[in-house]
């Protein structure tokens, strides 16, 4: 072959592809087209486009249907009729006949209907492989009973075909919990890579939905499932619904009757421990490590329920405890040693050195020493961030910037690079470089972890609305001390801060974030009759402003967890559930508020 002839032949293949991709745009270009004018009602306009469509390529069922559905919502159900039965004469698609039987209901015509239905049904009698087809219509028809009927017609003929996920899905929307739970648990056990999906799915049932008699339902499915069989499997299902419903310590029996038959790891007790920390149920997660120590000579899992524990007393300890406190940290490090496995411990110590012995000093020579051992780039990263914190808590802003910004330099668009930014952000905040740090909270707002996006709307608007009420800043600067006291975890000094605040900014803007932060810290002071006045003023004055629900809801806590009055914490759930339906706490107090009122199952 000639160059030319080489050259024509590249050349045409060439030109082939641009016109392939450009058909392909230009159709892509139509589809959309197409959809927007059905989305906005312009069904004439829409039915043009999809015809059009559909002449290009005849076979294109998706086109179809769209053509259909236009013909309908302009009610020319004979031209609809006549097309889907030209379409069956063609191809011979079972589902076309519940597409006519559609036609005939929007018509009012259910006897019709009824006809067309059962002979696409008849259709999987001949052939159950044709159900696919038939109850993927009667589902997208919102027709639950026929695709169910279809899918059980299916089933009966050939034992080999499995249809749980579906038919479960289809029971939900019907509203019949139990048929809808019978269906995923069974497909849970037969298949349990699908376990998770299936979880998510009993997870939107239990919170969005908010049917306790669901919940209820489930739960004496599981506890059924657990005495009927004594798969492991059950168990580890029932922890996982007690963990749902924050019921910790019943999932701890679950997790106990896990470890007797299979003693090999303690790894999700310890896990369990840590959401039962997470969610303030102290009690029960020293119960659960007290079991791991009891129960394992593994050093990893010994530090991690030591680390738990003592984080635990660590927060918030009597001014006669630090001693012992600090007695125990030494004696744990002594015990396991300096190494990467006792890193937390070490931070540990280097925190509670400095936050609340008040010596940096003795922080600082820990963390530089573990800096030393052989770390992965996370755990350089949690050394950096308590060094950075350490010289935050010193007033060294510039010093704390940097090891954040080496942080988020190392661990990119990572969670842990994002908690850096945060903290580099309230470092520009505590020493009242508000523009810049009004900038980093905005970008912050976006990422992908909610407590940190949360976190940082809250100081964006802060800073936001007290700049624009105060243009001197003198209030908001004011303050960022008082927050920054915090930090120190010096909260007496705190609380004369907020109180001046206060008195010489009396019905600003600052006063209800004020009002809050006083709350708040009462509460870490254990001074709990005040908090709730503090909370108690934002209900009576400020019922309009952001801070109300969380006025409502940290005051039910105090009644419900620390004066355990539940008679006085129930009528606050309830107020937060029925007017703030979009608060973070919304899905917390609806549990609470039930389980007080004494909906859920014991």
């Amino acid at each position: 072959m000639t160059l030319n002839a080489l050259y024509g032949s590249k050349m045409k293949k060439i030109f082939l592809h641009i016109a392939l991709f450009f058909t392909l745009f230009v159709f892509s270009q139509n589809e959309q087209l197409a959809q927007n004018y059905f989305d906005k009602g312009e069904f004439e306009k829409a039915l043009i486009s999809y015809q059009e469509l559909l002449t290009a390529q005849p076979g294109n069922g998706y086109y179809f249907q769209k053509t259909i559905e236009c013909q309908q919502q302009l009610k020319q159900y004979d031209v609809a009729e006549k097309a889907i039965l030209n379409r069956f004469d063609k191809y011979k698609q079972a589902a076309l006949l519940v597409e006519l039987g559609s036609n005939y209901q929007l018509q009012k015509n259910e006897e019709k209907a009824k006809k067309y239905f059962e002979q696409a049904l008849d259709k999987i009698k001949k052939n159950p492989s044709e159900v696919y087809a038939i109850a993927a219509v009667f589902e997208r028809k919102v027709l639950i009973d026929y695709a169910l009927q279809a899918y059980q017609m299916a089933l009966d003929l050939d034992k080999n075909l499995n249809f749980n996920f579906q038919m479960a899905l289809l029971y939900g929307q019907k509203g019949d919990s139990d048929k809808m739970i019978e269906k995923f648990l069974e497909e849970s056990f037969k298949n349990p890579q699908n376990l998770i999906a299936i979880q998510n799915q009993f997870s939107r049932f239990m919170t969005e939905n908010a049917d306790v008699n669901f919940n209820n339902a489930l739960r004496k499915a599981l506890l059924l499932r657990t005495q009927q069989n004594q798969d492991v499997f059950w168990n580890q299902y029932l922890s996982w619904y007690f963990v749902q419903q924050k019921e910790f310590g019943k999932a701890f029996i679950q997790e106990k009757a896990i470890y007797k038959r299979n003693p090999e790891s303690l790894f999700n007790i310890v896990n369990l421990a840590q959401i039962a920390i997470e969610e303030d149920e102290k009690e029960t997660a020293k119960e659960i490590l007290t079991f791991v120590l009891e129960n394992t000579q593994d050093m990893e899992l010994q530090i991690q329920a030591h680390y738990f524990l003592t984080e635990m007393k660590i927060n918030n300890p009597l001014e006669k405890d630090l001693s012992l406190i600090e007695t125990d940290l030494n004696s744990l490090l002594k015990q396991f040693g300096i190494t990467p496995y006792s890193l937390k411990l070490q931070i540990l110590k280097a925190h509670f050195d400095t936050f609340q012995m008040k010596n940096p000093e003795q922080g600082k020579v820990i963390l530089k020493t573990a800096l030393d051992l052989p770390l992965n780039e996370y755990q350089k990263a949690d050394v950096k961030m308590e060094l950075a914190d350490i010289f935050l808590f010193e007033e060294k802003f510039n010093q704390a910037s940097l090891y954040y910004s080496q942080i988020e330099e190392d661990l990119k668009n990572d969670v842990v690079g994002h908690e850096a930014s945060l903290k580099s952000a309230k470092t520009s905040y505590f020493k009242a470089d508000f523009v810049w740090a009004l900038k980093q909270f905005k970008e912050l707002k976006s990422v992908s972890s909610q407590l940190i996006a949360n976190d940082a709307l809250e100081y964006f608007l802060l800073i936001n609305d007290n700049t624009v009420a105060d243009s001197t800043q003198t209030a908001l600067k004011q303050f960022a001390r008082g927050d920054y006291l915090l930090y120190q975890n010096k909260p007496q000094e705190a609380l004369l801060q907020f109180q001046d605040i206060l008195k010489n900014f009396k019905g600003q803007e600052i006063e209800s974030v004020t009002i809050y932060r006083l709350g708040k810290t009462y509460e870490k002071l254990g001074d709990y009759s005040s908090a709730l006045s503090q909370y108690q003023t934002i209900i009576d004055k400020h019922s309009d402003g952001i801070y109300v629900d969380e006025a409502l809801y940290f005051s039910a806590e105090i009644y419900n967890k620390q004066l355990k009055d539940t008679e006085k914490a129930k009528p606050l759930y309830e107020k937060l559930v029925f007017h703030h339906e979009d608060s973070i706490y919304f899905v917390d107090a609806r549990r609470k508020f039930r389980e007080l009122r004494g909906d859920l199952a014991p």
